[in-house]
Protein backbone atom coordinates (compact mmCIF):
# COMPACT_ATOMS: atom_id res chain seq x y z
CA UNK A 1 0.00 0.00 0.00
CA UNK A 2 3.10 2.66 1.21
CA UNK A 3 4.61 1.59 -2.46
CA UNK A 4 1.68 2.43 -4.46
CA UNK A 5 0.90 5.72 -2.39
CA UNK A 6 4.18 7.12 -3.47
CA UNK A 7 4.33 6.05 -7.20
CA UNK A 8 0.78 8.11 -6.83
CA UNK A 9 2.49 11.06 -6.03
CA UNK A 10 5.58 10.84 -8.33
CA UNK A 11 7.99 9.19 -6.19
CA UNK A 12 10.40 7.33 -8.52
CA UNK A 13 13.51 5.98 -6.44
CA UNK A 14 12.92 4.24 -2.97
CA UNK A 15 15.41 2.46 -0.40
CA UNK A 16 13.77 -0.28 1.68
CA UNK A 17 15.88 -1.40 5.01
CA UNK A 18 15.67 -2.42 8.75
CA UNK A 19 16.24 -1.47 11.77
CA UNK A 20 19.01 -2.89 13.40
CA UNK A 21 20.09 -2.38 16.95
CA UNK A 22 23.10 -0.70 17.32
CA UNK A 23 24.05 -1.37 20.52
CA UNK A 24 22.11 -3.24 23.82
CA UNK A 25 20.59 0.50 25.46
CA UNK A 26 18.68 0.62 21.94
CA UNK A 27 15.33 -1.05 21.10
CA UNK A 28 15.90 -4.47 20.39
CA UNK A 29 15.00 -5.75 16.77
CA UNK A 30 11.15 -7.86 16.78
CA UNK A 31 11.66 -9.03 13.38
CA UNK A 32 14.58 -9.95 11.24
CA UNK A 33 13.47 -9.57 7.92
CA UNK A 34 14.96 -11.87 5.49
CA UNK A 35 17.29 -11.01 2.42
CA UNK A 36 14.90 -12.70 0.35
CA UNK A 37 12.03 -10.96 1.52
CA UNK A 38 13.98 -7.77 0.45
CA UNK A 39 14.61 -8.76 -2.95
CA UNK A 40 10.50 -9.58 -3.10
CA UNK A 41 10.14 -6.16 -2.14
CA UNK A 42 12.33 -5.17 -4.73
CA UNK A 43 10.40 -6.73 -7.10
CA UNK A 44 6.85 -5.23 -6.53
CA UNK A 45 8.89 -1.56 -6.36
CA UNK A 46 10.10 -2.57 -9.91
CA UNK A 47 6.88 -3.51 -10.64
CA UNK A 48 5.26 -0.50 -9.64
CA UNK A 49 6.94 1.69 -11.86
CA UNK A 50 9.87 2.87 -9.43
CA UNK A 51 13.21 3.69 -11.65
CA UNK A 52 15.35 2.49 -9.19
CA UNK A 53 15.26 0.64 -5.96
CA UNK A 54 17.31 -0.62 -2.87
CA UNK A 55 16.18 -2.97 -0.80
CA UNK A 56 17.88 -5.17 1.81
CA UNK A 57 18.20 -5.28 5.97
CA UNK A 58 21.29 -3.38 5.66
CA UNK A 59 20.23 -0.42 3.16
CA UNK A 60 19.94 3.31 3.90
CA UNK A 61 18.54 6.05 2.76
CA UNK A 62 21.76 7.27 1.02
CA UNK A 63 22.54 3.57 0.18
CA UNK A 64 24.53 3.52 -3.26
CA UNK A 65 22.56 7.41 -4.16
CA UNK A 66 25.53 8.01 -6.49
CA UNK A 67 24.04 5.39 -8.92
CA UNK A 68 21.12 6.79 -9.00
CA UNK A 69 21.73 10.44 -8.86
CA UNK A 70 21.99 12.55 -12.36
Amino acid sequence: ETMHDLRKVGVSIITLGQYLQPSKKHLPVIEFITPEKFVNYKEIGLSLGFQHVESGPFVRSSYHAEKHVN
